[in-house]
C-alpha cells in the first residue's frame, strides 16, 4: 500500500500539465480536484444508507499500460493520473467477459455474462459474438435498485450499441442522453463529402469489408465537424457536465457515463495526433481490421499506436472536464465516483491487431478499475485483489449500506476502503466469444472454449506472455481449465 501524497492539482503541476499541458491542450481539464480531497468531517458525509451519490464512469477500450500511474512516461493522461492518486486502484483488473455489450451488461446487472449459456443473436445484423445480447428481462439492473431507494438517475453515452431499445441498457434512468454517430450508428446518409475522405483511409487485412463499412457510415456521421467540442469525447463529457446541474438539485443521484473513445476510428483533432507522430504521409489506419496484423507495415502499426493514443489523451482531457464541473459543484464532497475500462486493444503486440479472441494477451484483458470515495478512504492505495465488471454494483451498494440483490454474483469491493479483504479469489477466469482465459499468481491461460489449442505463460518469469509453455506443461494447462474455467461456469461450456 502507497500513503496519498499529491493532490490532483499538485500531480498536475509536477506533471507539466498546468502550465505547458494547458497552453497546447486548452484551460478545461485542468482544474482543481484537489480541493474536495481534503479529509472531510465525517459529520459532513451523507449519512443513512443510500444518501451518497454515485458517478460511473466508463472509458471503452483504455489499456492499462497506457496510463502514467502505470508507468507509461510518454502518453498524457494527467487527469487519469491525478485521479488515480485519489482513489483505490485495483491492479488486477479484468472483465468477466467482453467486448462492449458484455461487459456492460456484467457492469449494471452485477451477474456475470460468461460462459454465455442461452445466448441468441438478436438479429441478423447484430454483432456475431457469444453472450452478445440485452440484458435479460430477468435481471434487475442497479439503477433499478436505485431507483427504488429514491436515487435520481441519469446515462449519458456515445457508445451505440446500446441505442437499440430492445437492448435495455437504460432501464431504471430518468433521463438519458445518446450521443449519436460513433462508428456505423445509422445516424446520417453518406454524401459525396464524407465519401471523399475515403480516399486517405488505410484500409485493408482480415476485417477489411467491415472496416470499410464502418468507415463508410463514421465520414458521414461527422462530416461538419468543426471544433474540437464536436467530436464524441468532448460531447459525453459536457452533455455529463450538464447532467450534474440537474443532478445537484436531486440528491441523491446516480450518474452513468459511458464513454466510447479511445475505441476506434482514430480521428481526433491533428493537434493530439501531433504529439506523438509526425513525417507520415501516408493514408490513415484509423481502424485496425481485428485479426493478425503482418498486413501492416511497421510506420503504418506506429501511426495507428499513435492515433489511439492522442485519442486517449483527448479522452483525458475531456474527463478532466467533467471532474473540474463536478468539483466546481461541490459534488465530490459527497459522491463516489468509479471509474473503468472494460478491455484494451492490440497494437501488433505478439503479432495481432485489435480486438481478436484468440489473443487473449495483457494488451486486450489489462483494465483499469478506480474508486474514489469522498471521504478520502483508500487515496493512493493499491490492491492485488481481481476486480471485474460484474463487481461494481455489488460495490456501490455496499458502500452505501444496502444488500446486493440475490442475483448479483460479484463482489462487495468497498470492503477494501475499510481495510478489509472480499471473498479469496485464488484464480480468475473471462471468455471472449468462443475463446476462455484464467490465471492464478503464477499462470495465465487461454484456449478454445474446448480446452484445445492452450496458451500458457509464467507471469513470473514472462509477465508480457511472449513465450507459450503449454506444451511442456500439460498438467497445468488440463487443471486451470478444468479447476478454474469449467468450475467457474459451473459445468462443460455451451458453443454455437
Amino acid at each position: 500500500m502507497k500513503e496519498r501524497t499529491l493532490t490532483r492539482r499538485d500531480f498536475l503541476k509536477v506533471a507539466g500539465a498546468g502550465a505547458a499541458g494547458a497552453t497546447m491542450l486548452g484551460a478545461a481539464g485542468c482544474g482543481s480536484l484537489a480541493n474536495s480531497f481534503t479529509q472531510v468531517p465525517e459529520e459532513y458525509l451523507p449519512s443513512g444508507g443510500s444518501r451518497m451519490n454515485v458517478i460511473v464512469v466508463i472509458i471503452d477500450s483504455l489499456r492499462r499500460d497506457h496510463l502514467g500511474v502505470y508507468g507509461n512516461d510518454w502518453i498524457k493522461t494527467p487527469n487519469l493520473d491525478a485521479l488515480a492518486g485519489e482513489s483505490l486502484r485495483f491492479d488486477r483488473s479484468y472483465p468477466e467477459s467482453l467486448p462492449t455489450i458484455l461487459a456492460r451488461r456484467a457492469i449494471h446487472t452485477g451477474i456475470r455474462t460468461f460462459p454465455f449459456r442461452d445466448w441468441q443473436k438478436w438479429y441478423d445484423e447484430d454483432v456475431n459474438l457469444w453472450g452478445w445480447q440485452p440484458i435479460p428481462r430477468g435481471q434487475v439492473t442497479l439503477a433499478e435498485i436505485l431507483l427504488g431507494e429514491g436515487f435520481y438517475n441519469l446515462m449519458v453515452t456515445d457508445t451505440l450499441h446500446q441505442f437499440r431499445p430492445f437492448y435495455d441498457m437504460h432501464r431504471g434512468f430518468h433521463a438519458f442522453d445518446f450521443i449519436r454517430g460513433q462508428e456505423r450508428d445509422l445516424f446520417r446518409p453518406q454524401s459525396p463529402a464524407s465519401e471523399k475522405k475515403m480516399e486517405n483511409t488505410l484500409i485493408g487485412g482480415p476485417s477489411a469489408a467491415h472496416s470499410e463499412e464502418i468507415m463508410h457510415q463514421y465520414y458521414a456521421n461527422t462530416v461538419g465537424r468543426r471544433t474540437e467540442e464536436d467530436w464524441f469525447a468532448p460531447q459525453v463529457f459536457t452533455k455529463a457536465a450538464e447532467y450534474l446541474e440537474m443532478a445537484k438539485e436531486s440528491q441523491p443521484f446516480f450518474m452513468f457515463v459511458d464513454n466510447y473513445d479511445p475505441h476506434e476510428p482514430w480521428d481526433p483533432p491533428q493537434k493530439y495526433v501531433d504529439l506523438y507522430s509526425d513525417g507520415y504521409d501516408g493514408p490513415e489506419p484509423v481502424t485496425s481490421s481485428s485479426g493478425p496484423s503482418d498486413w501492416l507495415t511497421e510506420r503504418q502499426l506506429e501511426r495507428m499506436h499513435a492515433r489511439y493514443s492522442a485519442e486517449v489523451t483527448m479522452t483525458d482531457h475531456w474527463l478532466g472536464h467533467f471532474l473540474d464541473k463536478a468539483q466546481g459543484l461541490g459534488l465530490l464532497d459527497n459522491t463516489m465516483l468509479i471509474l473503468l475500462s472494460d478491455h484494451g486493444h492490440a497494437f501488433g503486440e505478439h503479432g495481432y491487431a485489435g480486438k481478436v479472441a484468440g489473443a487473449l494477451y495483457p494488451e486486450l484483458t489489462d483494465t483499469i478499475f478506480f474508486m474514489r470515495h469522498p471521504g478520502g478512504k483508500g487515496a493512493d492505495q493499491t490492491s492485488d485483489h481481481y476486480a471485474s465488471t460484474h463487481d461494481v454494483a455489488p460495490t456501490i451498494l455496499g458502500a452505501m449500506g444496502l444488500q446486493p440483490h440475490p442475483q448479483m454474483g460479484g463482489q462487495d469491493l468497498s470492503v477494501v476502503l475499510d481495510g478489509k479483504e472480499p471473498g479469496r479469489r485464488p484464480h480468475f477466469t473471462a471468455g471472449y466469444h468462443d475463446h476462455v482465459w484464467t490465471r492464478d499468481e503464477k499462470y495465465a491461460m487461454f484456449s478454445l472454449y474446448n480446452g484445445s489449442d492452450p496458451h500458457l505463460f509464467d507471469l513470473e518469469n514472462d509477465p508480457k506472455m511472449d513465450k507459450n509453455i503449454a506444451s511442456s506443461n500439460p498438467d497445468v494447462v488440463k487443471k486451470m481449465f478444468d479447476e478454474y474455467i469449467i468450475k467457474d461456469a459451473g459445468g462443460p461450456l455451451p458453443h454455437y
